[in-house]
């Protein structure tokens, strides 16, 4: 696909895998105000779909993102979801990104600036390229970053790495992304696609509704909003559901189970 080709978002389907791949690569995938809505109706569909165990987000080109158009922010009309949330019409992306029930896979195609460093942040894992790099600017741009996005640095990379990359604004590389936590692996370029196949096939296998349960509670914990009967009614839900069923049939059997 040549630079020329310029898109919003494109959703693609393969098996049981979705994937929303940033289509702007001349501007490094820069997001505008349409993408923000196209990618909102795209989570529906794919989480609207039974047959789509896993969705993966990446980028053409040679970046995954350079985050969201800063020159639209003024320019974009505030609506009923924004003055809901008290938020931007970005954290309402990324925050509804982070709740989708499927797994997520951030397919980190090459460097990822600004918000969408809380864009791939937002997906249950980050596989990365060696050369691929990060910064957040606010500090340097006079921003106040969303409080909603703040937190998802501090609770996913910790206190300490959230100050060094919000207040410092300093670019770091693969590696040091990968010792913070914020990437889950860093490969060669050659061997991406190799990789991210492998942990799709795998979150595509296992039991839909036992992931989409857990995932829940996991977020809870981390927001400080456990709600402790919901999880413990889902636990013993599937202690006599079909899945577990299944799952213990395919283990005596020695064989993958077919959730």
């Amino acid at each position: 696909m040549s630079e020329n080709d310029a898109s919003p978002p494109v959703l693609e389907r393969q098996g049981a895998r979705a994937t929303i791949r940033l289509n702007r690569p001349k501007h490094l995938n820069r997001l505008q105000a349409e993408d923000l809505d196209v990618l909102l109706k795209q989570f529906a569909e794919v989480e609207a779909d039974p047959a789509t165990r896993v969705l993966v987000l990446t980028g053409t080109g040679r970046a995954f993102s350079a985050g969201y158009d800063l020159n639209s922010v003024s320019e974009r009309a505030v609506s009923d979801v924004e003055q809901r949330s008290a938020g931007s019409a970005f954290e309402v992306v990324v925050n509804r990104l982070e709740d989708i029930g499927i797994p997520t896979v951030c397919r980190l195609n090459g460097g990822v600036y600004g918000g969408s460093t809380d864009l791939a942040l937002a997906c249950d894992f980050r596989i990365g390229v060696d050369t691929c790099e990060m910064f957040m600017p606010a500090a340097r741009l006079g921003l106040h970053y969303y409080k909603s996005g703040i937190a998802r640095y501090v609770t996913r990379l910790g206190l300490d790495n959230a100050k060094r990359l919000f207040l410092t604004a300093e670019k770091i590389g693969a590696p040091e992304m990968l010792r913070i936590g914020y990437l889950t692996s860093v490969v060669p370029a050659e061997a991406l696609d190799e990789e991210v196949d492998r942990l799709a096939t795998i979150l595509a296998g296992n039991a839909p509704i036992a992931m989409r349960g857990m995932k829940q509670t996991m977020h809870e914990i981390s927001r400080g909003k456990l709600d402790e009967e919901a999880a413990d009614r889902r636990a013993r839900d599937s202690m006599r559901g079909e899945e577990i069923k299944e799952g213990i049939k395919a283990f005596a059997e020695k064989r993958p189970p077919k959730f």
